[in-house]
């Protein structure tokens, strides 16, 4: 990977706690290509305290007050997943409250380093996988709760949502209301 990027994306310093020695990348689990989109900038203490988390200072974690706001995915997923770790201290939690990620950012910060492949997959009534983002077609007459709806079999919802953990169910709308459906009813559109 080209670290000249990631240098001058950083101005040279660590991209969470701006130290300027001992820099190098460091690939955002659980992505798996090297390039900027999928790195931080971090010095070595930061590397080897998020590799490390029984070494973690939590007092080195302040700079994460500034760092958050970053509008680099990276660093927002790294800042996210530390603040989440030490939460209990008070403070983290606090700096949580305020942070706001967009919806891909928050799905991979909250992936964390966890295998993709032992967890769950959401499947629909055929077996067929779904990912974030999916059209899928209702297969059965379907009465929405709360509301006088009944979403007839055939209608079509699109850009799902994933429920991270229930994989038995998906969330989407259906005539202007978002509710949440059983994935054992509905097929993967297309």
């Amino acid at each position: 990977m080209k670290l000249h990027n990631l240098q001058e994306r950083s101005e040279d310093k660590c991209e969470l706690c701006e130290n300027t020695e001992d820099l190098d990348a460091y690939l955002v689990s659980p992505r798996k290509e090297e390039n900027e989109d999928n790195c931080a900038y971090l010095c070595e203490t930061c590397r080897d305290q998020l590799e490390d988390p029984e070494s973690i200072d939590p007092n080195h974690w302040r700079c994460l007050n500034e760092s958050m706001w970053s509008e680099e995915a990276p660093v927002q997923v790294l800042a996210w997943r530390m603040l989440t770790h030490l939460a209990d201290e008070g403070w983290p939690q606090d700096l949580l409250d305020m942070l706001f990620l967009d919806d891909d950012v928050q799905t991979w910060a909250e992936s964390d380093s966890i295998d993709q492949e032992e967890l769950p997959k959401h499947l629909d009534c055929n077996g067929v996988e779904l990912d974030e983002g999916d059209t899928v077609t209702l297969t059965k007459d379907l009465d929405v709760k709360g509301s006088s709806i009944t979403a007839k079999v055939g209608t079509p919802v699109r850009r799902i949502r994933l429920v991270s953990d229930n994989h038995e169910q998906i969330e989407g709308k259906v005539n202007d209301q978002q509710i949440v459906i059983l994935t054992k009813f509905v097929k993967k559109s297309g």
